[in-house]
């Protein structure tokens, strides 16, 4: 990996670290739940009716709620940088 790619992709992780959690709050994901009138509420009330009822285990929702409740790893984020760096 060239030295400018490697800097994309040290840039891409950093960033995602930063940005992905505060997305995932403004979008509804919060460490205590999905907000209340929010997108990620809408999503989430989509998904239980596709679903019978229930959001599925390791879906889109229940992935993206776990990564608000918990935040980002830092492995998550390297990979996000990893894959930005394709798009960049």
């Amino acid at each position: 990996m060239d030295p400018v790619t490697a800097a994309y992709v040290a840039a891409g992780a950093a960033g995602a670290l930063v940005a992905a959690p505060v997305a995932l709050t403004a979008a509804g994901f919060t460490s205590a739940g999905v907000a209340a009138g929010s997108w990620a509420a809408s999503m989430m009330s989509s998904a239980a009716i596709a679903n019978g009822g229930g959001v599925a285990a390791g879906s889109v929702v229940a992935t993206l709620q776990s990564v608000g409740a918990a935040g980002l790893s830092g492995a998550t984020g390297a990979a996000v940088g990893w894959l930005a760096s394709f798009f960049g």
